[in-house]
């Protein structure tokens, strides 16, 4: 026991300290750097900052922002999570030009970056934030008028591009221009969500349609998108070829605050069709006109529908024209019960039927009475099952709503 006595953590190898150290917030991974040399060696593993989290830490400042850049961030970053000054009552400055210049440059591996409460209306566009971003979030930001506007080309650079397009070999020319550094390629973000984006607006929609690799969008509460301005956008046979968002496979619409708010059901704009949408996400108020349109969605082979009320009736008559669906998803949906016929007292016929619909069930396996008790309502795997035989059926913290009467 007494050669247990004299042992502290520097007998431990570094790769389980890093281990310990790893379970630590960034803001006691940065007091634990000031112990001593050694533990400040270990902190600055690249390992520790795969990644950071910093919406915990409140009252984060710019001046805290370069001091993390500039000692810890580094290519080992992968994922970045930022809590503005919007709500902060000191406010300031939080994210500026020259700090996400510097980010691009120190860490070339970040793909991910949340941003919470932010305010970037101080910043021109979206062309600042690192390059090698493919995935951006941002939640209760406040976005400029032109955030998502890509750079204009010059003169040059704009009569190449048509010549190039004219042309018969178009592709490769566009190819060989690209190589040269003659057209910007954009940005490479490839999933954007917006979730309680109040300045988020038909013309930022129409200004994702520059982006060449977006493939998944998610509008959570975004209140001032309306349905002409997701029919602008949406993918379809153009002049020059497939116009609007032609490379979205995800497409997700949901508003679930605001009870008195008046809604513009932006999923309506879903009538006019979508080209190549596979994957379509409703929730809340956008569930009922966004099952009205799904049927002009040739290519939509799964359906997901989230936080609503709804009743038998109304998903069985959505669901007959969606003949090519693969997967059906509920997800905290309150179904209504089916409404029963009343019952006329004097009447012999009803009491045989119960029995003979007794007698029926009493016949029936237990793999059938397994389903009705998992199953919100088991008539309605029932009739899906009929409507869509290849569909792949999946009920998460489903309930069905009791009527008291």
């Amino acid at each position: 026991m007494d050669e247990f006595k004299g042992c502290n953590l520097d007998y431990f190898p570094e790769n389980i300290l890093i281990d310990v150290l790893s379970y630590l917030s960034v803001r006691e991974l940065v007091r634990a750097g000031r112990v001593c040399k050694r533990w400040k060696r270990l902190v600055k593993d690249q390992r520790l900052w795969r990644l950071v989290d910093l919406t915990a830490w409140k009252g984060v400042t710019s001046r805290i922002l370069w001091l993390l850049l500039r000692q810890y961030l580094g290519c080992g970053l992968r994922c970045l999570r930022l809590r503005g000054l919007l709500l902060s009552a000191r406010g300031g400055t939080f994210l500026s030009e020259s700090w996400l210049r510097a980010l691009s440059t120190k860490c070339p591996r970040l793909s991910k970056l949340y941003l919470l409460h932010a305010d970037l209306r101080g910043l021109p566009s979206c062309q600042i934030l690192p390059p090698s971003l493919q995935v951006l979030e941002l939640r209760g930001c406040e976005l400029p008028r032109e955030f998502f506007n890509q750079t204009p080309t010059s003169p040059a650079c704009s009569q190449e591009r048509a010549e190039a397009t004219s042309s018969v070999g178009a592709q490769q020319q566009r190819k060989d221009q690209k190589g040269k550094g003659l057209i910007p390629s954009g940005t490479g973000i490839e999933r954007l969500v917006l979730n309680n984006v109040p300045s988020f607006t038909d013309q930022h929609l129409l200004s994702l349609t520059s982006w060449e690799r977006l493939s998944r969008l998610e509008l959570r509460d975004t209140f001032r998108v309306t349905a002409n301005g997701l029919r602008s956008c949406a993918a379809k046979d153009g002049i020059c070829g497939v116009e609007g968002l032609s490379r979205l496979k995800f497409l997700e619409i949901g508003i679930t605050g605001r009870q008195g708010y008046q809604l513009q059901m932006a999923s309506l704009g879903l009538g006019a069709g979508w080209l190549g949408l596979e994957e379509l996400s409703l929730g809340g108020k956008e569930v009922g006109p966004g099952l009205l349109c799904a049927s002009r969605l040739k290519d939509l082979k799964c359906l997901r529908l989230w936080a609503c009320t709804l009743s038998e009736m109304q998903i069985v008559r959505s669901c007959r024209m969606l003949r090519g669906l693969r997967r059906l998803e509920f997800l905290d949906v309150i179904f209504q019960p089916r409404q029963c016929p009343p019952v006329v007292e004097g009447e012999d016929g009803g009491g045989e039927q119960d029995n003979e619909e007794a007698e029926g069930g009493d016949n029936s396996n237990d793999e059938n009475k397994t389903i009705d008790i998992n199953d919100p309502i088991p008539s309605l795997r029932r009739s899906l099952a009929v409507l869509l035989p290849s569909c792949a059926l999946v009920f998460t913290n489903c309930s069905v709503q009791i009527n008291t009467d």
